[in-house]
């Protein structure tokens, strides 16, 4: 490595920050989740049980919780998951390429880190 290179300090930027809902503080736990999907891939709706922020690495997401507008979500964007949105779109947003993001959770109970919504694409 060159004396040039080594004197560049690093670059960084918040992507995410946010107030988290009430946790038991006694017992959290965090994981970080890198998740992939294939060109044209979906998950079907979904909750999950503990506060997540997301950061998109590649591709583009496109993504609904119910009662707002569906989004795309591009590389180096954030999103923020209540405990209390119901995902109704989850998605890749290209049909030729990959996406994918790392999914960070906070949780304060052992539970799954994502559960099914059976039904809720038909919700109102």
């Amino acid at each position: 490595t060159s004396l040039a290179a080594q004197s560049r300090p690093s670059q960084s930027k918040t992507a995410f920050s946010g107030e988290l809902p009430a946790l038991d503080g006694r017992r959290l736990s965090a994981t970080l989740v890198q998740v992939t999907y294939p060109p044209g891939g979906a998950n079907p709706s979904h909750r999950h049980p503990c506060p997540g922020i997301g950061y998109v690495l590649e591709g583009a997401l496109r993504m609904q919780v119910e009662g707002q507008p569906e989004r795309i979500v591009k590389p180096g964007e954030a999103f923020f998951e209540s405990p209390s949105d119901i995902h109704l779109v989850s998605a890749n947003a290209s049909r030729d390429g990959p996406a994918g993001f790392l999914a960070y959770f906070v949780c304060d109970h052992p539970t799954p880190l994502s559960v099914p919504v059976p039904g809720a694409e038909k919700r109102p």
